[in-house]
């Protein structure tokens, strides 16, 4: 059976779900077919960050401008035909009464200073975009999602119920401004075991291939606003409830939360998708726009992908899906569900073959990334006409430079000590060129160095004798790095006054009484009560945890799933007594003592590893996904027009 398909379904009492499918959603595994993903989108997020900030009622037709392009209409101008395919002045005769709101821009001889301001559209020459008004709602927006998401963890403080939920929450990554995926799997796994108390029964120490017992109901009650696809086959809604369904169930309950959480604190709406895996979640969050949200059950995955062209789903555009489409005769999902495996292999490459046949049956492994790093930082600006000296250069430098290193304050960047080193000059006269430094220091960076060293690459580009007229100049940095942390000054490490005065009459050793004591006192300082080799026997455990890649279960209580806590310190103090006398067994597969109590929980961990392994070795085995060329259409996961897409790929620009 393959891990992203449910079951078969049967008419008998027993769950078609076993305890390991169960505790794999623990875990947040692709490998259960539990597994609930989220995607949540803002609606038409610029228009409604304006929308926001000027107060504008609801019902008030408004898009967002920039140089007489719109790059966001909200949903009350639409029904007028405006698109972001029109004009501003073309907006203005569909719609009189629209309201045009021209994006922020920094002003050349103003440093880093971004404002609103009256004409913009007619000084592209002096001004320059800059989106910091719609990062920082962005910011506040996961920041409200992430609390409303804390707030759905159990408040169990003991008992089997706090055990098993410890450290669990949900994973949440943001995909662009105005987009997050996030993993509900441990967090409704929270909320069944408080729920459903008999979910909890063998989830410790038994057999984890024992079924689940039945759901306790044989009916579900849907919200009223829950927008749910049609089941695969002709069973009613009402047939064979399983625990599935209650996964979703519960799902749609926290993502209804949250996007009233972010409608209460901020007055934004957003719609969402939820689904087995983050494809169909992201399929499904554009179905019901707006502010609405759209449930894809395990038993509705075939229907909903029926629907689409192959060519909206990711990687499946460009070449690739124009090589598909002439292969088969069709761009239809449902044409090529009658295509069996071995005809794709005919057709394609091995692996190519494998992945289309699960991907349009909704198998997709992709992992969600709560870990997302950004890998560079860019500020550009286009001019007409060009420019033709190194002072206009520099003023926007200045600006360039306070655009980063605003943008480097505000996403927390410099908080987490990641520097970048490497500063480039990209100018363009008749093609684009680039010089790049390596950025000095490793402890911090500020506006007035990366100026300076822009500075120093456009007297490069001036040197060389080909910078005039410049039609492009753009400022990037790149190359993050973990800068040096925890540092402290010699003087941390010393003490003065009473306070040594105290630490050294109680660390100063007690006088012998006898040459025997005093004997005796040597050999219990050869031995060292075992200080160095517990010392040693954690660092050897966290180095395997490390290489591993995450933790094993059990092992890390205080801080689950992180591998980089690095050793504990060599005067970590004995485990109870009483704790020792826990049965504990001998993995042979990882050398490690493990608690009989766990031991169940950690043969989950090798098993979900083993699958992990089995993915990697299948993939060594044959040759990459082709990729499609950089020069062909991006894929359209929505099925809009292909002009809009090449826009927001170019200019970095989204809205919905």
């Amino acid at each position: 059976m393959s891990s992203a398909d449910p079951p078969s379904p049967e008419a008998v009492k027993t769950s078609r779900y076993t305890h390991r499918h169960l505790h794999l959603l623990r875990q947040g595994s692709t490998a259960t077919p539990l597994r609930t993903i989220a995607h949540i989108d803002l609606d038409a997020f610029y228009a409604q960050c304006e929308m926001v900030r000027l107060g504008t009622p609801r019902d008030t037709p408004l898009a967002v401008v920039q140089w007489g392009s719109l790059i966001a209409v909200n949903y009350a101008a639409r029904p007028s035909g405006i698109t972001r395919m029109v004009s501003a002045s073309e907006a203005r005769s569909l719609c009189p009464n629209i309201v045009l709101q021209h994006v922020a821009t920094f002003r050349e001889g103003e440093g880093g200073r971004w404002a609103y301001r009256d004409g913009s559209a007619r000084d592209v020459k002096t001004e320059k975009v800059s989106l910091d008004p719609y990062r920082a709602e962005s910011r506040k927006i996961l920041r409200t999602m992430e609390s409303e998401l804390q707030r759905w963890r159990t408040d169990e403080s003991e008992g089997d119920l706090y055990r098993l939920t410890q450290g669990l929450s949900a994973g949440l990554e943001k995909a662009s401004i105005d987009e997050v995926f996030i993993d509900l799997s441990p967090l409704v796994y929270c909320v069944l075991l408080r729920r459903y108390p008999e979910l909890r029964v063998n989830a410790l120490v038994e057999k984890r291939d024992e079924a689940l017992p039945p759901p306790p109901t044989t009916a579900l009650e849907w919200h009223p606003e829950e927008c749910l696809i049609d089941l695969d086959t002709q069973e009613s809604e009402e047939d064979n409830p399983d625990w599935d369904d209650l996964v979703m169930l519960t799902a749609g309950e926290i993502v209804r939360s949250v996007r009233k959480a972010v409608w209460d604190n901020l007055q934004y709406t957003c719609s969402a998708g939820i689904g087995r895996n983050k494809m169909i979640a992201k399929l499904g969050s554009a179905c019901n726009k707006p502010n609405k949200q759209t449930l894809v059950r395990n038993r509705a995955v075939r229907s909903f992908l029926s629907s689409y062209k192959f060519t909206q789903i990711r990687m499946l555009g460009g070449k690739l899906g124009d090589q598909i489409k002439s292969y088969f005769g069709t761009d239809q999902v449902s044409d090529l569900l009658n295509v069996s495996l071995e005809q794709f292999r005919a057709k394609l490459d091995d692996h190519t073959a494998t992945w289309l046949y699960g991907i349009i049956r909704g198998e997709d492994r992709s992992e969600v990334n709560p870990r997302t790093e950004i890998k560079s930082m860019l500020s550009a600006k286009s001019f007409r006409p060009s420019i033709n000296s190194v002072e206009q250069a520099e003023k926007w430098l200045r600006i360039f430079a306070a655009d980063i290193y605003g943008r480097l304050v505000q996403d927390g960047i410099l908080e987490t000590r990641r520097l970048p080193r490497v500063i480039t000059l990209y100018h363009r006269v008749t093609v684009m060129r680039s010089r790049q430094l390596p950025i000095p220091g490793s402890s911090s960076i500020d506006e007035d160095t990366i100026f300076s060293l822009a500075q120093q690459l456009l007297q490069q580009v001036v040197a060389d004798g080909q910078a005039w007229p410049c039609s492009n100049l753009s400022l990037s940095v790149s190359s993050f790095h973990d800068g040096i942390t925890k540092n402290k000054a010699i003087e941390d490490f010393l003490v003065r006054g009473d306070q040594a005065k105290s630490l050294s009459h109680s660390s100063r050793p007690r006088e012998p009484d006898s040459p025997d004591e005093q004997a005796s006192g040597q050999k219990k300082q050869r031995v060292d009560n075992g200080g160095i080799k517990r010392f040693f026997n954690q660092q050897t455990s966290s180095e395997h945890m490390a290489v591993a890649g995450e933790g094993i279960p059990g092992q890390i209580e205080s801080d689950p799933g992180h591998a980089d806590s690095g050793p504990a310190l060599p005067n970590t103090p004995e485990p109870p007594q009483d704790s020792l006398e826990i049965p504990h067994f001998f993995c042979e597969r990882c050398s490690q003592s493990i608690s009989e109590i766990e031991r169940e929980e950690h043969d989950d961990w090798h098993f979900a590893k083993d699958l992990q392994m089995q993915d990697r070795q299948e993939a060594r085995s044959s040759q990459p996904l082709p990729r499609p060329a950089a020069s062909s259409k991006p894929s359209n996961p929505r099925g809009r027009g292909g002009r809009g897409r090449r826009r927001k790929a170019k200019c970095g620009w989204h809205s919905s």
